[in-house]
């Protein structure tokens, strides 16, 4: 076991389930050992390193950057974080951003802000309305809008109503906007952690739809699916709505830490100077980041060139799926994010990632048995190819064993 593991145990609250691999460098779409060893990364940090590692605009613009400075109060006006906004809102919704420094900030200030417009309200509104399964982060606000008891336990609450529905179940959502009048609705167009469960466009357009009709404010979480994930900008976009707010991180720092909201324009309003704020959002080197990975998805198009490899890594999956059905039970996602759903135990889903690490290939695992896949948009047709091949092998093991699979 390497010196720096064990360093770690000494000093390091153990809150994470590390795999077992200390890692020196990255480059391209590949991450190295302290010993050299190369893995492809199909997670990038959690849906973070949408370009990959060490990225030469990415590089560029924090060198560039760096050389000027790297942090100025807010009592200042920050060129890159200005120029970020404009970008955002050019690929998003007509409004203002707010910046912080991480997605769990981001639902907090979108709490924040719905508790404002509801003060703002003729009739009384109070209260969220979550997805079952959903995630929306760790700290104490967001955390009772995340829908998994694994992650939310037994912390403290704050007192905001929450009101959970089963996705997709319209009835049960008009039953709640009517009887419970809430604030707003917070969803992830693609729930991440709960699964890669990927939410009809029908289903976002009666969401909207509903919004509208009842004063609801329609708050979409592109905290894992927005910056070109899903192969649109944000996610919300393939559904063809406009949402009231957004809520963005991961994939917009280019690596370094960074979140916040977009506000439509006609509420951007309510946010008045020492109603919330940061330290250091946003960081002048994150959004110089920020501005290059825009700048490299949009402009110079990768976001293009991502789909089509995105599309490429859909189609071999699907096959695998068709060629193992009692093995794989379903492929969900969009672009560059892809839920396998196993039928096998939860134990042998993590062997499984245990035997494609040691072959140098990174995958998550979300909810116990389902693969969870967030390549970045630089991935090329020949490492779909190369995971394609070692996947296969490990589920043609898998039917060796028949114990394994769940009857």
């Amino acid at each position: 076991m390497s010196n720096w593991i064990e360093r770690d145990k000494q000093v390091i609250m153990a809150t994470y389930g590390r795999l077992p691999i200390v890692i020196n460098r990255g480059e391209g779409n590949y991450l190295y050992d302290e010993d050299g060893k190369k893995y492809l990364d199909l997670f990038t940090g959690l849906a973070v390193n949408i370009l990959g590692h060490s990225h030469p605009e990415v590089t560029k613009a924090l060198t560039s950057q760096a050389s000027k400075f790297l942090h100025i109060s807010n009592y200042f006006y920050n060129k890159p974080a200005i120029t970020l906004a404009e970008k955002m809102l050019a690929h998003s919704i007509k409004g203002k951003v707010f910046f912080s420094n991480s997605g769990a900030e981001a639902t907090e200030a979108a709490l924040k802000f719905v508790h404002k417009w509801s003060k703002d309200q003729e009739e009384e509104r109070n209260g969220v309305v979550v997805l079952k399964k959903s995630f929306h982060g760790r700290t104490l606000g967001a955390l009772k809008l995340t829908r998994q008891a694994g992650v939310y336990q037994d912390f403290p609450v704050t007192d905001t109503p929450v009101y959970e529905v089963e996705p997709h179940n319209v009835n049960a959502l008009k039953d709640i906007f009517e009887v419970n009048k809430p604030a707003a609705i917070i969803v992830e167009p693609i729930l991440g952690s709960g699964g890669i469960v990927t939410l009809e466009k029908e289903y976002l357009q009666e969401i909207s739809r509903l919004c509208k009709k009842y004063g609801v404010l329609c708050c979409m979480d592109e905290i894992q699916t927005g910056v070109g994930r899903t192969g649109q900008f944000f996610a919300y976009q393939h559904a063809g709505i406009e949402p009231d707010v957004i809520l963005f991180a991961k994939g917009i720092g280019g690596g370094l830490p960074l979140g916040g909201i977009i506000v439509a324009e006609r509420y951007a309003h309510l946010f008045k100077p020492g109603d919330h704020g940061t330290t250091f959002g946003p960081s002048p080197l994150s959004a110089a980041l920020g501005n290059a990975v825009i700048d490299v998805l949009m402009e110079k198009g990768q976001l293009e060139k991502g789909n089509r490899v995105a599309s490429e890594l859909h189609e071999l999956v699907t096959k695998l799926q068709e060629q193992f059905p009692s093995v794989i039970s379903s492929v969900r996602g969009k672009g560059m994010m892809l839920g396998i759903v196993m039928n096998l135990e939860a134990s042998s889903v993590k062997e499984i990632q245990r035997q494609l690490l040691e072959e140098g290939l990174m995958v998550d695992v979300t909810q116990q048995t389902i693969i969870r896949l967030l390549p970045p948009l630089t991935l090329t047709s020949e490492e779909v190819v190369l995971f394609i091949k070692a996947f296969e092998e490990k589920l043609q093991n898998v039917l060796k064993v028949d114990s394994n699979v769940i009857s």
